[in-house]
């Protein structure tokens, strides 16, 4: 506390923005005990200079000015919540809040000089210049130091001052590399000058590290550049009270003012673009866990189809061994193969909703020679796949069962759609730049206008690939949730088409 009081002056009050902030960070219990310090030390330098100044300003010298911005700040942190429940600090109220206490503070300074017993010799300036002093060294001393350490309790809050961390925040960065260089030689160039114009230059120009700061960073950007600015302008200060210093401090206090406003509201802003980005995520992630648990849905079902195939065998195998002796031998051959024709529609329906080879093999065995292969030469056309993976990347569940529906419904797009008689598949994966794995797709239907399948292979393909028949639009819609894209090309013999998965 003396060694603010030892660099505070009218123009330049340090200690009103350690005497807010004791009150903003300070619990209500700990109020009584700020109130009697600082009315203690006021009584002790009020009864020092009683004789010389009277007896009705030292009356007045020994009110507290932190009791008179104490119902400021409760009011503001009661009723307009100037602090949230987190501890954030709501900027614009905090700038009127400062605002509010240095024109009490001021106004207390004025009262005081005015019931003062002035020397005769002392050079009478008018009561305007002074409370302007006050008012811009209150107004501005708060500026620098209130955010300030605000930004920096934020910062130790989300763990951000730990050395680790602050080597790689761009705030920090830029104010070491950018700001502070920039404030040092314009503080230097206005020390050194000897033309006002020159001087007063160099602290206008001290604005623009701040701006920038402010434009990146928010508020925090403003609170850092307007503390450092405020004190390279003190820095230029050729006398104690230099009137084109108090100029500069009016341009300072008003330029950290309004980028603190601004920085606060790009502050939302950006507060509000990342919690869409994170609702978007989650939304995405969601819709991931929706797919996977509706894929987990269709094998539970193959499973559940595959017992009831082996019960029904069991079943009647047993029913036909009892009743073999009342039935003639054609007819059990008969019952037998239409049997085993039941089950083989089982079996092929617990596949196609999730192939035994995906499962057991993986979804290169699949893709090669599983439920695609074998549907594709039921429907009679010619199939061939090859399937990369060279660095042995490991593709996510859900990003295989989309790569799998979307090819199914790809496959019979262009049996039902392009009359293709061939088709030839190639599936590499590698890595992405994005999100470490990508996928790609290639397709190429070779169409021939003899070879048109009829509806009922079509229907067979259809549900033996279990796909959506909806087509291209339903490929679309399931690898938007991996960030995939779709194009489709259509030449006179053939059909081109591409898919690519860049976010598994």
């Amino acid at each position: 506390m003396l060694a603010l009081r030892q660099v505070s002056f009218s123009h330049w009050e340090v200690f009103a923005g350690f005497r807010l902030c004791a009150l903003l960070l300070v619990g209500y219990r700990y109020w009584p005990a700020l109130l009697g310090g600082e009315t203690l030390t006021l009584v002790a330098l009020a009864a020092l200079s009683v004789d010389r100044f009277g007896v009705a300003w030292a009356c007045l010298y020994m009110i507290p000015p932190i009791g008179l911005a104490m119902p400021v700040v409760a009011f503001c942190k009661e009723r307009l919540a100037l602090l949230d429940a987190k501890g954030r600090i709501n900027i614009p109220l905090l700038v009127l809040c400062a605002f509010v206490c240095a024109a009490l503070w001021a106004s207390m300074n004025v009262l005081s000089l005015s019931a003062m017993r002035l020397p005769a010799d002392y050079a009478w300036q008018g009561m305007p210049v002074y409370a302007a002093r006050w008012f811009v060294g209150n107004f501005t001393a708060v500026l620098a130091s209130v955010p300030l350490i605000f930004c920096l309790r934020e910062m130790a809050i989300n763990g951000e001052l730990h050395w680790q961390r602050l080597i790689h925040n761009r705030l920090v960065i830029e104010s070491v590399s950018v700001m502070i260089p920039a404030l040092t030689m314009l503080a230097w160039v206005g020390a050194a000058s000897n033309e006002e114009g020159a001087r007063q230059a160099a602290r206008m120009m001290m604005f623009l590290p701040v701006v920038l700061l402010a434009l990146r960073h928010g508020w925090k950007g403003a609170a850092v550049g307007g503390s450092a600015a405020s004190v390279a302008v003190v820095a230029t200060m050729p006398a104690l009270y230099d009137t084109g210093t108090l100029e500069a401090q009016i341009f300072i206090a008003f330029a950290i003012t309004t980028l603190l406003l601004l920085g606060g509201r790009i502050a939302v802003l950006s507060e509000q673009e990342a919690r869409k980005q994170q609702d978007a995520r989650m939304a995405l992630a969601l819709a991931q866990r929706n797919l996977w648990l509706g894929e987990m849905q269709l094998r539970q079902t193959s499973s559940a189809l595959e017992g009831l195939r082996e019960n029904f065998r069991s079943s009647y195998s047993e029913l036909l061994d009892r009743v073999r002796h009342t039935i003639p031998a054609p007819d059990e051959r008969e019952y037998r193969l239409r049997a085993a024709e039941t089950q083989q529609q089982i079996y092929r329906l617990a596949d196609s909703l999730y192939p035994v080879l995906w499962r057991e093999g993986g979804l290169a065995a699949e893709l090669r020679q599983g439920t695609v292969a074998r549907a594709l030469n039921d429907a009679g056309v010619r199939y061939w796949c090859t399937f990369r993976n060279e660095r042995g990347l490991d593709l996510g569940r859900e990003a295989q069962v989309v790569l799998y529906r979307s090819i199914c419904d790809l496959v019979v797009h262009l049996c039902q759609d392009h009359r293709v008689s061939g088709l030839s598949m190639q599936v590499r994966i590698g890595a992405s730049d994005e999100a470490g794995c990508g996928v790609v797709v290639r397709i190429r239907g070779i169409r021939q206008l003899a070879s048109v399948l009829s509806s009922e292979r079509l229907r067979g393909l259809s549900m033996g690939l279990s796909a959506s028949g909806m087509g291209p639009d339903a490929v679309r819609d399931r690898i938007f949730l991996f960030g995939g894209v779709l194009r489709e090309r259509v030449t006179d013999d053939a059909v081109l088409i591409s898919l690519l998965l860049t976010k598994v």
